[in-house]
């Protein structure tokens, strides 16, 4: 059975609240980025694990009575609103209904039970399941359920946005304890201050372990602190501070047990539940988290029963959510031996169909958001192929350097966020490459905005990762918006970015530097274009290819003329296309 996964909700969303840019809102200002953390999350732990067995704990009670009745001050310097009794900014807590909704949409059950926390519900699960779990969370104290009579493992985040699994196994050099009872008992002699759990003044973590080593429990170093051994680190002061917070070790210890016989109302075999696609489009309209939404539900489809060996992509329309399958790819597996590539088609070995006009191709909107602008030295952050506003593919890759603020306050995306939760770069540059192989199979036609960018970005990132593929002969034919608005309407003033040429064509763009929105605006940009040129509107794939490339090559000689005219008489424009 696959495995059973387990988050930890809030620890999840505290933790997205406060390392994913508040600057990321919905339709009305209002921040999102918790929202979009715990999602990418989600879809990254799927994706892990091969497994939609996942279940969101929640805190019901975040001070539950049995807790503070055992010690008052648990938790108590997090009470930020003494009369509500909270510790969550309300820039927090307004994003949790969105949270919930597109959690619940995904068929990800919401598990929380009324005066306890996450921890207890989380215990309660992991000692009636009958398949390995794996526990999602930044909370150390979690690692006390781990014992060698149960197959449950902890996760939790490292630094670089990377993953630690703990098991029962890893206890003993990490730590220098055992198992996960007497982790616990370590944790209580250490103490935990954000908690409101003071531990043993002067006993820290390690002296703690060395302790419980030489003596086997809390028990037995009491007894022998009382009996006054001085020996195995038991210094008669030590001795004299354990002798004297004895009760409060006691309690600390009750505190922190977690409760397993919730009543959680969840059929641990039954899940996942139903992946609800209308719902999930509901959910993501007006939110800003189109992107993470669709991660989410790519990781889910991808693990599904029904997915097939076929590229998925996400479908989404304003009143429902459907996929479809992408044609089988050509590009070898990242352990396969390289294989010849197949040569770059010309133009008299055209795809069947070349021969119809252009636009009456599968036309498939393109576009990267990147580190920078110099594309041999750019890396990819976030990629989109986009059909129409309900058909849309997004990547989000970790680009393994750091995320100038420059191109962070563009898209958004900074080095944590792409770091906890972007694929590798090689699986992102080896998944993009399969599906421009497939379109080029298709005879599909891509489009975007100064696309000699972005295809340049990939041919680096290709020789950079991927070098047994030979980038160019997988190119299918390309519509470049800016090189044919250009040549439309050469003597047009102003800017020709795609914002700027949105507004000329009144074409909607409602997320700019949004990898899905903008390729979306250059496919619609595209057929405004057809629209008014007939002239062009009815070249064949190959003619267009054949056309623009000398188009490309005139508009960058015109400009360097103008250049070296005006103000450098060494300027140098450089007319490659489709790629520099």
């Amino acid at each position: 059975m696959k495995p059973l996964v387990l988050l930890d909700t809030p620890a999840l969303y505290y933790r997205a609240f406060y390392s994913v840019p508040d600057s990321i809102v919905n339709d009305d200002g209002q921040p999102v980025n918790a929202v979009r953390g715990v999602l990418d999350t989600v879809a990254q732990m799927i994706r892990r694990f091969e497994t939609d067995r996942v279940v969101a704990t929640m805190d019901a009670d975040w001070r539950p009575a049995f807790r503070t009745a055992i010690m008052p001050e648990y938790k108590a310097a997090r009470v930020k609103d003494e009369e509500a009794g909270t510790e969550i900014p309300p820039e927090l807590a307004a994003q949790l209904p969105i949270l919930n909704r597109a959690l619940t949409a995904a068929g990800i059950p919401i598990a929380e039970v009324e005066g306890t926390e996450a921890d207890d519900v989380i215990a309660t699960m992991a000692a009636e399941s009958r398949s390995p779990v794996v526990i999602v969370s930044p909370d150390r104290d979690l690692l006390a359920l781990l014992d060698s009579n149960t197959e449950v493992s902890v996760l939790r985040p490292r630094k670089g946005g990377e993953w630690e699994a703990v098991t029962q196994a890893d206890l003993p050099a990490a730590y220098g304890v055992p198992d996960g009872r007497r982790y616990r008992e370590l944790a209580a002699l250490r103490g935990d201050p954000s908690d409101g759990l003071p531990g043993a003044p002067g006993i820290g973590e390690k002296t703690a372990a060395t302790l419980l080593e030489n003596f086997g429990s809390l028990d037995s170093i009491i007894t022998a602190a009382k009996a006054g051994v001085k020996t195995g680190g038991l210094s008669p002061k030590r001795a004299a501070t354990i002798i004297e917070v004895e009760d409060i070790l006691y309690k600390t210890l009750e505190v922190m047990r977690c409760l397993t016989d919730v009543d959680h109302g969840i059929d641990l075999e039954s899940v996942p539940n139903a992946f609800d696609r209308v719902a999930l489009a509901q959910a993501a309209e007006g939110q800003n988290i189109r992107r993470s939404a669709d991660n989410l539900a790519s990781a889910l489809e991808t693990v599904s029963s029904v997915a097939t060996s076929a590229s998925v992509i996400v479908v989404e329309t304003q009143d429902a959510v459907a996929h479809t399958s992408a044609p089988a790819a050509t590009v070898p597996c990242l352990d396969a031996p390289p294989t010849a590539p197949a040569p770059a088609p010309t133009m008299a070995e055209e795809p069947v169909g070349a021969a119809l006009p252009w636009v009456q191709s599968r036309l498939v909107g393109f576009d990267l958001e990147t580190t920078g602008v110099d594309p041999a030295t750019a890396r990819i952050v976030t990629a989109a192929f986009v059909d129409s506003a309900a058909e849309v593919r997004t990547w989000l890759s970790d680009p393994g350097i750091e995320i100038p603020e420059s191109a962070r306050a563009v898209h958004g995306i900074t080095t944590e966020f792409a770091q906890a939760n972007g694929a590798p770069a090689q699986q992102t540059v080896t998944e993009l490459c399969e599906v421009f192989s497939a379109l080029r199979d298709e005879g599909a036609v891509v489009v975007g905005h100064n696309v000699v960018y972005d295809l340049s970005v990939m041919a680096a990132e290709v020789a950079r990762h991927r070098p047994d593929i030979d980038f160019a002969a997988i190119i299918p034919t390309i519509v470049d918006t800016f090189v044919l608005d250009k040549q439309i309407d050469p003597y047009r003033k102003g800017k020709r970015t795609l914002i700027e040429t949105a507004k000329i064509y009144r074409v909607d763009l409602l997320d700019a530097h949004d990898a899905a929105a903008d390729a979306l605006a250059a496919l619609d940009i595209s057929r405004a274009l057809a629209e008014k040129s007939t002239e062009i509107a009815v070249l064949s794939n190959a003619e267009i290819m054949a056309a623009q490339a000398d188009w490309k090559r005139s508009q960058a000689a015109g400009l360097q003329a103008w250049l070296r005219k005006k103000s450098n008489a060494e300027a140098v424009v450089d007319g490659s296309w489709p790629m520099a």
